[in-house]
């Protein structure tokens, strides 16, 4: 696992808390962040995703 993978998928658990935190409190803004926040992290760890596999293809 590298760096942005880590990184992406911790994002987007917080992202995540945050969403159903702002839902619970009727705090649209809040649940938006958190949206936001989650859909950043997951483009992150995709990202990391593909950097691990353009490195597996590359000791091939």
């Amino acid at each position: 696992m590298n760096k942005d993978q880590v990184k992406g998928r911790a994002e987007e658990a917080k992202g995540k808390v945050k969403e159903a935190a702002g839902v619970l409190l009727d705090d649209k803004g809040m649940e938006t962040e958190g949206n936001v926040q989650k859909n950043i992290g997951k483009v992150q760890a995709g990202f990391g995703d593909l950097k691990e596999e353009i490195k597996d293809e590359i000791k091939k």
